[in-house]
């Protein structure tokens, strides 16, 4: 509801709004580093094994362990 009141409110607050919402999806996404990068096997080192998903263990076998 108040983006739809946003929208059709001026365009500076439109376009700051835009940006915003941008902004907080970008960083969302940077939080993690990338699967089978250094930090990510550190990060996965750090972090209990029984907290693992499946597909982190596959994958921490494939990029740390059998690099």
């Amino acid at each position: 509801m108040f983006l739809l009141k946003l929208m059709t409110t001026k365009p500076k607050v439109k376009l700051g709004a835009m940006a915003l919402a941008l902004a907080f999806t970008a960083g969302l996404t940077a939080c993690a580093p990338e699967v089978g990068s250094d930090a990510w096997c550190k990060q996965m080192k750090e972090k209990p094994s029984g907290d693992w998903t499946a597909n982190e263990a596959a994958d921490y076998a494939k990029h740390c362990v059998f690099k």
